[in-house]
């Protein structure tokens, strides 16, 4: 008999059991699988319009029931799902398993879950669901850059809780990779790990962030009196249609499991002002062949970088439309925040808008030079650099903002003008010290309303070749529109923290 090469604490449960990669996944083993656990119950997860992961709950009763809602999926009601964007008289959606997102349900004991896609009544992919239209984007860009690209999220979330007593205590927002017991809610964190690691299989690490607040101010008596401690889950790089899916299923484990502890977990861009925001950023890299070509032979950004950095830029301004998308976004993306609020981008600056991190592409086997008694080399070294977009916050619809990244990288191997672009708007050094380099960058929008105004201006670029449907550049306008607070001419602290709070659980 083979070894179970997904053994390990933390391997996928069901590829353990099956021994096969998810990408294997037949009907047969997942029936297999329900008869031998005595799963009572499938529990079918998708992405609606407010980026939030939605669940039908269907009972098994035997073999054929389980194969028939494998097979067929279920019938949901779109114009609930998708409220003011579909006509009640086209309502009807297929919800349909995709085999390899299988898990076992951590908080529902006997439920096995699966993430689905949407078909319509004629068993198509939907085209105006925003899971396939990322689906459609990644199809245009292999078409037209023969090309993969692979995305990883870092999510930022603060877990709010009661205090329990006054030992070790924190002073301002220096909790930066902070270990217990000055960080309080460590425990909850490792549970995340956990249980993320195992679902998703794509998580490189947790920590602690740099926000703390010790008392939180609030109308809400969901947060009020209470301590927050922001942390940080960051993915390993995956297709960016996966990540998309990863990064949702995230989210709802980490608010289920603050859940469980008593916590509140929220992503919600700002909740008090002076401390760290929410931010979401996402690493790029451009793979062929399964390998990364984002490095060039003189260790620079490759050609084909660099007109995914153009395609950024051009498109920078109105992917704040899926990025940060509530008013509140709006207190984060300001000057000497760690958050861009013009369109340039640089080395290893944290201010801009598209940063190229530090990347252990010229080592390999760095551990040998502290531990000189180690033989044996690691010969599966890979070239890791990656281009990060730090403009999105947690208010981010995900998988529409990741169909607009990557329309923006095909966009950069379309227009001759990308690389021109991307070296025009190239910075280093220390920007922020010098006089008038930052204004002869264009800004970012200053809040939704210019967000919606620019969507809508530059609506083409994510229309074009039939990939975003006019009726979703329409909506997410008007949702941008909904949100017109100026935050910046409210002059008391009170009135922001209740435009900061009302996005508590937002997305």
């Amino acid at each position: 008999m083979s070894q179970n090469k997904y053994s390990y604490a933390l391997s996928n449960l069901l590829s353990s059991i099956l021994n096969k990669a998810p990408e294997e996944f037949q009907r047969e083993d997942l029936l297999n699988v329900i008869e031998q656990n005595q799963i009572e119950r499938i529990t079918f997860h998708y992405t609606a319009i407010d980026g939030r992961l939605k669940e039908l709950k269907l009972p098994v009763t035997d073999r054929r029931r389980a194969e028939r809602i494998l097979a067929e999926g279920e019938r949901v009601d779109g114009s609930s799902l998708f409220s003011g964007m579909v006509e009640t008289s086209l309502s009807d959606l297929y919800v349909v398993p995709e085999y390899r997102t299988a898990f076992f349900n951590p908080f529902d004991k006997g439920s096995l879950d699966f993430v689905c896609r949407y078909l319509n009544k004629d068993g198509e992919r939907a085209d105006f669901v925003p899971d396939n239209i990322l689906f459609n984007a990644v199809g245009l860009f292999r078409e037209n850059a023969g090309l993969d690209i692979y995305a990883l999220g870092e999510i930022e979330f603060y877990l709010i809780s009661s205090r329990e007593n006054d030992l070790f205590q924190n002073s301002g927002e220096k909790k930066y990779h902070e270990s217990s017991p000055f960080v309080k809610r460590g425990k909850v964190l490792t549970e995340i790990l956990r249980h993320i690691t195992q679902i998703t299989h794509a998580v490189k690490y947790a920590h602690s962030e740099v926000g703390y607040i010790d008392n939180i101010e609030s109308e809400l008596d969901e947060i009020n009196g209470k301590q927050a401690e922001q942390m940080e889950v960051e993915f390993l790089p995956r297709p960016i249609e996966e990540m998309a899916d990863a990064l949702v299923i995230g989210r709802w484990l980490i608010r289920n499991i603050a859940y469980q502890h008593g916590c509140v977990a929220t992503f919600a861009p700002k909740i008090e002002d002076g401390v760290a925001g929410n931010g979401f950023h996402f690493h790029l890299q451009l793979m062929k062949d399964n390998r990364n070509i984002m490095e060039g032979p003189d260790g620079r950004l490759s050609e084909s970088a660099l007109r995914m950095v153009g395609g950024l830029c051009e498109y920078a301004d109105a992917l704040t439309a899926f990025g940060n998308t509530v008013a509140s976004s709006y207190l984060r993306l300001v000057p000497n925040q760690e958050a861009p609020t013009k369109i340039f981008w640089s080395g290893l600056n944290r201010s801009a808008l598209i940063r190229v991190p530090l990347a252990w592409s010229e080592v390999d086997n760095i551990a040998k030079k502290i531990n000189p008694q180690e033989e044996a080399d690691l010969n599966d070294f890979k070239k890791t650099k990656t281009i990060e977009l730090r403009s999105a916050d947690g208010s981010a619809l995900i998988h529409l903002l990741l169909a607009g990244v990557t329309m923006a990288a095909e966009w950069g191997f379309q227009d001759v003008r990308s690389i021109e672009l991307a070296e025009k708007l190239y910075v280093t050094g220390r920007i922020s010290s010098e006089d008038g380099v930052l204004d002869s960058f264009s800004p970012l929008p200053a809040n939704c309303l210019e967000s919606s105004e620019i969507l809508i201006k530059k609506r083409n670029l994510f229309e074009r070749e039939g990939i975003f449907p006019p009726a979703v550049i329409d909506y997410v306008a008007e949702l941008l529109k909904q949100e017109d607070f100026d935050i910046k001419n409210f002059s008391r602290l009170e009135e922001i923290r209740n435009i900061m709070h009302k996005d508590l659980h937002r997305h």
